[in-house]
């Protein structure tokens, strides 16, 4: 199943998880009582099966973690914020289709 595939961020383990990552890390800003963010959960999952091995992919829920959303200044949700070399290169925010996600992905592949 790919939800595997997604790791759960915390305020504690986002350090050490994203900003000292090899590799890209695609971190999903989200929260419980967030419509659009339940709608793109599938999405979520399918890039975290799509590039298995390539891309972190992560979900941080904004209510339990405020520190890191508040970090990076994500004042709206679903933004999904990627991350190399633990910078931050790129963002999407709103509900977005997956094909436009993977094109921001790709970008920094």
């Amino acid at each position: 199943m790919a939800a595997d595939n997604v790791q759960t961020l915390t305020d504690g383990n986002f350090d050490e998880t994203v900003l000292k990552s090899g590799g890209p890390v695609l971190v999903d800003f989200w929260a419980e009582w967030c419509g659009p963010c339940k709608r793109l959960a599938p999405t979520i999952d399918a890039l975290a099966g799509d590039y298995a091995g390539r891309v972190t992919i992560g979900k941080l829920n904004v209510d339990e973690n405020p520190n890191t959303a508040f970090k990076f200044n994500v004042r709206g949700i679903p933004a999904l914020l990627l991350f190399k070399g633990g910078q931050l290169v790129d963002q999407v925010v709103g509900l977005q289709p997956k094909e436009n996600i993977k094109q921001v992905i790709d970008r920094h592949l």
